[in-house]
């Protein structure tokens, strides 16, 4: 089953990071201007997997991915597009989703971006889904 979706909300935004874009990661979310605001940390639906340098999320299922919430500025969601390789036509390495993420800390909607298929076809699982505590 797909995750519930909604249409996005332009005036509040908040983005669901998994891997790199992690607090201590390589692409740290901090990095950002204007600053994102650390919201919450919180678990989806869905299976890591394992790509190397960075890790990509297929959203549903049975598994769980471990991650954090920003607040963040439409500025800041231009910039992570082009990190993500977002195309208006689905074609890119990641499709931009919207979905609702809830933990002990909140309950936001919330850009994830999901990885295409053929891109982790052949790639290994994260095992517990959290990539910075991966072995």
């Amino acid at each position: 089953m797909m995750p519930q979706t909604a249409p996005l909300d332009r005036a509040r935004r908040h983005v669901f990071v998994y891997g790199t874009l992690r607090s201590g990661g390589r692409n740290d979310i901090a990095r950002y201007r204007p600053l994102p605001v650390f919201a919450g940390r919180a678990v989806i639906a869905g299976t890591l997997y394992d790509l190397g340098a960075y890790p990509g999320a297929r959203l549903g299922g049975d598994g769980r991915i471990h991650g954090e919430v920003y607040a963040i500025t439409t500025d800041v969601e231009a910039e992570l597009d082009l990190l993500e390789e977002v195309e208006d036509d689905d074609s890119g390495e990641y499709v931009k989703r919207e979905l609702q993420v809830s933990s002990s800390e909140g309950s936001w909607w919330c850009l994830v971006y999901e990885i295409q298929p053929h891109r982790v076809r052949n790639a290994p699982v994260i095992a517990g889904g959290d990539w910075l505590a991966r072995g």
